[in-house]
């Protein structure tokens, strides 16, 4: 009985990959021949099976930028830029996207330490650090067992100078991870989808009017009061706007 069970999920698995590739691949299909409605449907679909990709979420917001459809276009390479970081040409292209945009809103200047922080943690993701440590570990542990079985004093010294640094570099992937993925968690960036938004002061209707936003622009979400979310932009401004105007990326 479990392995029948076990057989079916495997099956029910392939088949679940082969109609996610085959959607995927008419996806593209219909891109290259500039029906781009059509290919919005198939990679949808395949986001209702439950699977993404940086890849699929790509190809989405290549497929909104063809239609000239701000929000959806930078929603989309922005989620893809989650799963693969720094990648140049998801970077390139969200450039493209975001010289569409309306608002220009000048980055605070970061100080040197957050600078160089910012610099090495985003060289991976949070879990390809927690990779790396793992790799680092056992490096270090197979270069820990040759210490004792090599014969050679200069064998035993590259092993144990090199075991060392993989440890010292593995303890420092570890503690980057675990800051990477609290900075993960603790930051919550959406994409404004309305046309324009008034940010107001406070979080109902009736309050003061402190900035407006439009489409396609890159909000971080600090707290949560009912339906109103308060949010900052890159140059340090607060406000609160209705949720209904924004989705969050991190909704994966």
């Amino acid at each position: 009985m479990i392995r029948i069970f076990a057989f079916l999920m495997l099956w029910f698995i392939s088949f679940a990959n082969a109609q996610n590739d085959t959607l995927f691949n008419n996806g593209t299909e219909s891109y290259n021949q500039g029906d781009y409605n059509k290919a919005i449907e198939h990679y949808l679909k395949i986001l209702e099976n439950g699977e993404h990709s940086a890849e699929l979420y790509y190809n989405l917001g290549n497929s909104y930028y063809k239609l000239n459809q701000i929000a959806p276009s930078i929603y989309y390479y922005e989620k893809a830029l989650l799963l693969k970081p720094n990648d140049p040409e998801i970077e390139n292209n969200l450039g493209y996207a975001q010289n569409m945009t309306l608002d220009a809103i000048e980055t605070m200047p970061e100080t040197g330490l957050s600078k160089i922080y910012s610099t090495i943690v985003s060289v991976l993701s949070f879990d390809q650090w927690g990779y790396t440590a793992v790799i680092l570990m056992m490096l270090f542990v197979i270069l820990y067992i040759a210490f004792y079985y090599l014969k050679y004093a200069t064998h035993k010294r590259i092993a144990f100078i090199t075991g060392m640094l993989c440890l010292f570099l593995a303890i420092t992937a570890a503690i980057i991870a675990f800051m990477s993925y609290g900075d993960f968690k603790a930051d919550q960036p959406a994409i404004i989808f309305s046309d324009e938004v008034i940010i107001k002061s406070e979080p109902n209707a009736r309050s003061q009017e402190v900035f407006r936003l439009h489409e396609g622009t890159k909000i971080h979400v600090l707290e949560e009061f009912n339906d109103w979310k308060k949010i900052r932009i890159v140059d340090g401004q607060t406000g609160w706007l209705a949720s209904e105007n924004i989705k969050l990326l991190k909704d994966f």
